[in-house]
């Protein structure tokens, strides 16, 4: 069974005084504003990274839930946050980490336990392993 989710980003202009749009198939962005500002300048708007960032706490807590449940245990509230780290290497920008956060309440439970099944999580989780993932490309000149 595949699943098919889309988001898209619009662009115009050049790197420093473009602007540009990022969208999301739910509705839940419709065309949010992000630029070079909002990406390396802390101003407002959005940027690749805090997305990638949302994106991996929403699937590592999703993923942890499950695992939680398959050691019968359930969480009264989980809070992930995720640092995604971008640095400028020889002359590239490049994301070299992704540091998670769990604040979790799980009754029933000891921190070694929850250490141990939040590690499957992570390692299990989808957006973890995108990095390995397939990418491929489309493009279309278009007039």
């Amino acid at each position: 069974m595949k699943f098919y989710r889309t988001g898209s980003a619009e662009w115009s202009g050049g790197i420093r005084d473009g602007k540009g749009s990022i969208s999301t198939e739910s509705g839940a962005l419709n065309h949010y504003p992000y630029g070079f500002n909002s990406r390396f300048e802390d101003k407002p708007g959005s940027n690749p990274e805090e997305l990638l960032g949302a994106a991996h706490a929403a699937c590592f807590t999703m993923a942890l839930s499950v695992a939680l449940g398959q050691a019968k245990l359930i969480a009264e509230k989980m809070e992930t946050s995720a640092k995604v780290t971008l640095e400028h290497i020889d002359g590239a920008y490049v994301i070299t980490a992704v540091h998670l956060t769990l604040k979790a309440k799980v009754p029933g439970t000891d921190q070694a336990t929850l250490e141990t099944i939040a590690a499957g999580a992570k390692a299990g989780c989808p957006v973890s392993k995108v990095l390995k993932a397939e990418i491929t490309l489309s493009s279309e000149l278009v007039n």
